[in-house]
């Protein structure tokens, strides 16, 4: 019994009421727990209905401080005292249905450093959206660009107001818990490191304010959702304290210097309102800040290095013929000679502090040489900018290319098309899923002189190129007029200062060099600024602003103010300040030396390319044949045009294309009968070639002219009355002593801009649409588009109403049918002119040609394709109007093509007549025109 007990303990409670007498229930031990069991061995407990309630653990209370108030039109709430309890500070702020925690954290050291080392961290985990990641591991791993980019988005405001010296480690943790979607967290999170850091015991001379601005239909919006963002052009992140700017981030459409001066006014009161709700959250609960050690150098040893070296220095910063590194060598010569004084002194608190006493002293000379006199140490006034060189096309295997030189600061930037596929697919919380446009930057050790190991992803880079990328973004033709991704890569070879808009103008030039459409040129430029500060209030006193600043005076200064732009507007902006605030006016006043300096950059840009360059010059793209399907369009981008041809027929052999009575398909034979064969073509269709359609001469056996997997073009002829496809062999081969001696090739989809497949050979007449358009991304276009196009200019041709229908005129089958619409096509095709790709007609199918038309054709001089050379000119009408050019129809039939040019004129009508003249023909033979001067 024991034994089975042990085996089936679930069998217990039924096997105790049979138990002998010598296996009775205990009584109740002080545990309240009965035991059942025999002298033996069998021991078990059960608990009684009225055994004593477990003591449940007591009830925590946690204190909670919540502070809600209205930003814009919406509510924001920041809380501590819930979550992250142990950390020095710790924020949960909240907008709609989106949270982001923030946590900050100091080392306990003795700060002996000569730099802050403040790191931020921004977390974006996919839990925050209801999401599994979907990499391997399905878990998140090293931070993403934008993960970096807002990390460097909460640093930038937050650095300029610690106290000066104060040099103890500390960390910033940003954590998306949740989002709804709605709300970018960026700026939410900013503004929840500035409460926490308000919290924490850590000096700290905040709060800041930080909010998002946009601009719909030329009205400014606060916070806006994402969805509004999408239609806004501009995308304006701005941080202050209550009376002085921190950061300014801009992203925008060519707004103008105006318009975005109004916008900051705007901005800055708004984001004042984060200010006061989070001083009253750290009085209710915040911590007392702690005694801190300052790594600061005493006035005795600052003046006793000043002594020895401020003179050498200041010959240095006077002498403008030192490049970058020779005045870098002799301000490290002047740095030896006062670290041996020091030595032969013995003094060792001095050499302890001598590379930032040096540093010091420079910054000294350098900002009373530009304040009192008005000149930089290369020699060049205030507003000027440093000689410029660019060149583009310097490596013509490359898509686009182009090297732009700003003084000793040089940058090679590439431009790389390919297809939609291959866009970025972006794994954020908030906005689009995918990239098509990327700018890469890369900063080498080479470009300074330096030796140092290359990494993963560096955050400067990444800042530096998104900034650039926001810049030239604006100016991108939208994805349905052209689908290209796009990538530019950005090598900086040399720098002395404001690489990255280097960057933005090099990029520029190799867009138009890659023959992207864009309209205009972008170009950017660096402000700095030098300002005399009262040390007893902070308040500026006199400054000077500096156009295209060098590195030493990015270094030395107080302000590095990126803007980029076109000669209409500002496209983006990044701002960087040292000092604890700069006074906004002063923000608002370098815009215009700034526009001034881009201007003459423009300028010269333009002097050496100012329109894209033509995408069909056989080098772009360098790529293999590449298709993408989306919304039932085929993009092919090939390497050239055989690769797009025989990349082409595969698809039309795999899907086919609509069938068409005279049309001519390639096939394979798939089997042989008798009486003919039946061949396999247009995406898997089967039709009869029977064997009187094989050849012009008689033949008696199938198979001693077709085999199994042969392949062969035929014509279709028609269909049988069962609906079987009927083709021919026969149709497609000249008679012998015929005049044609040339065979017939299929028409193949055009390549051409603004020319549908359907209308790629000048001589073809009007087809249905087919339902799968394929065409080469160089001149992709909106099929939707093309069919409106093309119903309003049909609508426009027509006079009349449609005639009823009449039944005795219809044909009886579609072979009737087929053979009717075949002898209407050859007496089309008598008036036309073949374009390489058609045959010859012969002598005697041209006297079928009605007596009128041969009196039209003589009383207007006839074009013939084949007989029009480069230069001649003649009338044309227009015949269709597409999206980039226009279908010109010539005497006699033959048509050609008009390509729309880069801010040429576009306003033409169906059935003008236009002088125009023959400038080129098409790789299909077909002539390209352009407009006479007379037009």
């Amino acid at each position: 019994m024991a034994a089975f007990l042990r085996r089936r303990p679930n069998s217990i409670p039924l096997l105790v009421a049979t138990l002998p007498a010598c296996l009775r229930l205990r009584p109740l031990h002080p545990s309240g727990v009965r035991s059942v069991g025999s002298a033996a061995t069998l021991n078990f407990a059960y608990a009684t209905s009225d055994q004593a309630a477990e003591p449940s653990p007591g009830r925590k209370v946690l204190e909670t401080f919540r502070e809600e108030f209205e930003v814009g039109s919406g509510t924001v709430s920041i809380e501590t005292g819930k979550i992250a309890r142990f950390a020095n500070g710790a924020v949960v702020i909240t907008m709609d249905e989106t949270n982001v925690l923030s946590t900050v954290a100091s080392a306990r050291g003795d700060g002996t450093r000569d730099f802050l080392p403040l790191t931020v961290d921004y977390q974006e985990k996919q839990y925050a959206q209801g999401a599994i990641p979907t990499t391997f591991m399905r878990r998140e791993g090293a931070p993403k660009e934008r993960e970096l980019l807002c990390g460097r988005l909460i640093d930038r405001p937050l650095r300029p107001l610690f106290p000066r010296g104060f040099y103890h480690e500390v960390q910033v943790t940003a954590n998306v818990l949740s989002s709804d979607g709605k709300q970018d967290p960026d700026v939410m999170a900013a503004n929840a490191t500035s409460a926490a850091l308000m919290l924490s015991d850590i000096p700290w001379n905040g709060p800041i304010g930080v909010i998002r601005v946009g601009r719909i239909d030329g009205k400014f919006i606060f916070n806006p959702t994402m969805d509004e963002l999408s239609l806004s052009d501009l995308n304006l992140v701005y941080a202050c304290t209550k009376d002085r700017t921190l950061m300014i981030d801009v992203q925008a459409r060519e707004i103008t210097e105006k318009d975005l001066q109004a916008g900051l006014k705007l901005a800055h009161p708004e984001a004042v309102k984060y200010i006061d709700p989070q001083v009253r959250l750290a009085e209710k609960a915040g911590k007392k800040k702690r005694e801190y050690k300052l790594s600061m150098i005493s006035d005795i040893t600052l003046e006793k290095i000043r002594n020895i070296a401020e003179a050498p220095i200041q010959a240095v910063f006077t002498d403008p013929s030192y490049g970058k590194f020779e005045r870098g060598e002799a301000l490290d010569q002047i740095t030896q000679t006062v670290k041996a004084k020091l030595e032969e002194d013995c003094d060792e608190d001095s050499l302890k502090v001598l590379p930032k006493a040096v540093d010091t002293v420079r910054k000294e000379i350098i900002r009373r040489r530009i304040i009192d006199e008005g000149f930089r140490v290369d020699g060049r006034k205030l507003d000027e900018v440093r000689p410029l060189y660019c060149e583009s096309g310097i490596y013509p295997m490359l898509h686009g290319s182009s090297l732009f030189s700003r003084g000793d600061t040089q940058v090679l930037c590439t431009v790389t098309l390919g297809a939609p596929g291959d866009a970025q697919r972006l794994d954020s919380i908030v906005g689009p899923p995918k990239k098509r446009f990327m700018l890469h930057y890369s900063f080498p050790p080479f470009s300074i002189n330096e030796v140092a190991k290359r990494g993963g992803l560096n955050r400067r880079e990444v800042g530096h190129g998104t900034l650039a990328e926001k810049a030239l973004l604006a100016l991108l033709p939208p994805e349905d007029d052209f689908p290209y991704t796009v990538r530019v890569n950005s090598e900086v070879m040399a720098s002395d200062g404001s690489t990255s808009m280097a960057t933005v103008c090099g990029g520029s030039m190799a867009l138009m060099d890659a023959g992207i459409p864009v309209r205009e040129h972008v170009a950017g430029v660096s402000v700095g600024l030098i300002s005399d500060v009262d040390p007893s209030t902070g308040d500026i006193t006199d400054y000077r602003i500096l156009t295209d600043i060098l590195g030493l005076e990015d270094h030395l200064g107080d302000m590095d103010f990126k803007i980029a732009g076109t000669k209409k507007g500002i496209t983006a902006i990044q701002l960087d300040i040292k000092p604890a605030g700069i006074p906004l006016d002063i923000i608002c006043e370098s815009l215009e030396p700034a526009r001034k300096g881009r201007i003459q950059i423009l300028n010269r840009m333009e002097e050496k390319i100012s329109v894209p360059r033509a995408m069909d010059d056989g080098s772009t793209p360098k790529l293999g044949a590449r298709i993408s399907v989306s919304d039932g369009t085929v993009t092919i981008v090939a390497k050239n045009g055989s690769i797009m041809e025989k990349a082409q027929e595969k698809i039309t052999f795999l899907i086919g294309r609509e069938i068409e009575v005279g049309g001519i398909y390639k096939g394979v034979i798939s089997s042989v009968k008798e009486y003919g064969a039946f061949v396999e073509f247009n995406g898997g269709q089967q039709g009869l070639l029977h064997i009187s359609e094989l050849t012009h001469e008689p033949v008696s056996k199938v198979s001693d002219v077709l085999s199994v997997g042969q392949e062969l073009s035929v014509m279709c002829i028609g269909q049988d009355i069962r609906g079987n496809i009927k083709l021919s062999l026969k149709a497609t081969i000249p008679k012998k002593g015929s005049p044609d001696k040339q065979d017939p090739v299929p028409a193949k989809p055009s390549a051409n801009v603004g020319v549908s497949p359907s209308e790629d050979v000048a001589t073809c007449t009007e087809s249905s649409t087919p339902s799968i358009l394929i065409r080469s991304a160089a001149e992709c276009e909106a099929q939707e588009r093309a069919a409106v196009q093309h119903t309003k200019a049909k609508s426009r041709k027509q006079v009349s109403s449609p005639r009823p229908y009449d039944p005795s005129s219809a044909p009886q089958n579609l072979e009737e049918s087929s053979v009717k619409k075949k002898r209407q096509s050859k007496k089309e095709k008598e008036k036309e002119v073949s374009d390489g790709t058609k045959t010859k007609r012969k002598a005697s199918t041209r006297k079928s040609v009605s007596h009128a038309d041969d009196g039209d054709s003589k009383s207007k001089p006839s074009a013939q394709a084949q007989s029009l050379k480069i230069g001649d000119r003649l009338p044309a009408k227009v015949y269709q109007i597409r999206t980039h050019g226009l279908v010109l129809e010539l005497s006699g039939g033959t048509r050609g093509m008009y390509k729309f040019e880069v801010n040429g004129r576009r306003d033409f009508e169906v059935g003008k007549e236009l002088q125009v003249r023959c400038s080129s023909f098409s790789t299909k033979g077909i002539p390209v025109f352009s407009l006479s001067e007379n037009e």
